[in-house]
């Protein structure tokens, strides 16, 4: 298969696996073949790649990457694209990127589908950008066109310290909204309020639905993000304003639940709604990226919002970042970086 590249790439590169499902010791670091782009993706040299916690349940057995994609783990890289598939247009050999990708990110190459590809913002360096894509791919789908998030709505994210909740806490207060966000620490909560939170809950200290409707004086919370299922879907439900929605991306708990009084839902027309990002078809990502770029990536050139950065690893240390992720001890993204 023939594609564009303006320099001789090497035929192997470094690459992390995982040898069976398990815990950070099934991590390795190896060995592959450096891919060839084909119609429509690009060859990246990948300067950075974000660790996301699908990652971590993939390792662990629970998140196989979708058919046709590589078993190589990483959803979001950053780089320099030095080949082009065929039919790719808008794209220069040389550009730095960063992209949403459904497995490779953990590797020194990877491929990427040129419709999910943006442009490194101008307040973000190629490195930092390595923490974009997943949570603001994200975070733009579920909270703006699947929840419909306003100017002068409440919106409550679960998490506001994590990579998600750091983008999401942005984005809302970019756009005007009156944010609330739950955490696990006072540190946290601190961190959460200096992103752009209205009101930051220790979870751990306060009960959190007592606290919202303290706060809003019983009238709830219009948009609810939650990674956390479980016991957090009745207790989301209790604090939902009339009309109010609630959008699940993740499981900390469990998806799950056995008793559940639907005549809230009812009797305050409810939405629940939730979504995945990985096995959704290109098109779908494609329209996201596109709104990414017209109404998102302007507030990240002019720094209004930016990628927050907790730690950085080499790719041979993937084993410690992914322990610093099921430690949940970060301030928003963890990063591996190939030295490229």
């Amino acid at each position: 298969m023939s594609f564009l590249t303006s320099t001789s790439l090497p035929t192997t590169m470094k690459q992390i696996h995982f040898e069976g499902a398990g815990g950070p010791e099934v991590i390795r670091v190896g060995d592959a073949p450096v891919p060839s782009p084909g119609p429509g993706k690009v060859l990246v040299e990948v300067v950075a790649a974000g660790v996301n916690r699908p990652d971590v349940i993939q390792r662990s057995g629970g998140y196989p990457p979708p058919p046709g994609e590589s078993d190589i783990p990483g959803l979001e890289i950053s780089g320099r694209v030095v080949a082009l598939g065929e039919g790719v247009t808008g794209l220069a050999l040389g550009a730095e990127i960063c992209a949403l990708v459904g497995s490779g990110g953990y590797a020194e190459y990877a491929l990427a589908d040129a419709a999910l590809c943006l442009p490194v913002p101008q307040a973000v360096s190629p490195r930092d950008a390595g923490g974009l894509p997943e949570t603001y791919f994200t975070v733009y789908d579920n909270v703006f066109l699947r929840g419909g998030l306003k100017a002068g709505e409440k919106f409550l994210v679960h998490g506001g310290s994590s990579g998600i909740g750091s983008t999401a806490i942005q984005l809302a207060h970019a756009f005007r909204a009156e944010v609330f966000t739950t955490a696990g620490s006072d540190e946290k909560c601190a961190f959460c309020l200096g992103l752009g939170a209205d009101h930051a809950i220790n979870y751990k200290t306060q009960d959190f639905v007592e606290e919202i409707k303290r706060i809003t004086k019983k009238t709830g919370v219009n948009l609810i993000l939650d990674m956390v299922g479980g016991t957090y879907l009745p207790k989301n439900i209790s604090i939902m304003a009339m009309e109010g929605r609630l959008v699940q991306i993740a499981f900390l708990q469990s998806g799950i639940i056995e008793k559940l009084d639907f005549r809230n839902v009812m009797m305050r027309r409810l939405v629940l709604t939730g979504s995945t990002l990985r096995s959704r078809a290109l098109a779908q990502k494609a329209t996201i990226a596109e709104g990414l770029r017209e109404k998102i990536w302007p507030l990240l050139d002019a720094g209004t919002v930016k990628p927050v950065i907790h730690a950085t690893f080499p790719l041979e240390a993937a084993r410690q970042a992914h322990e610093m992720m099921e430690a949940s001890t970060h301030l928003g993204k963890i990063l591996l970086l190939t030295g490229k």
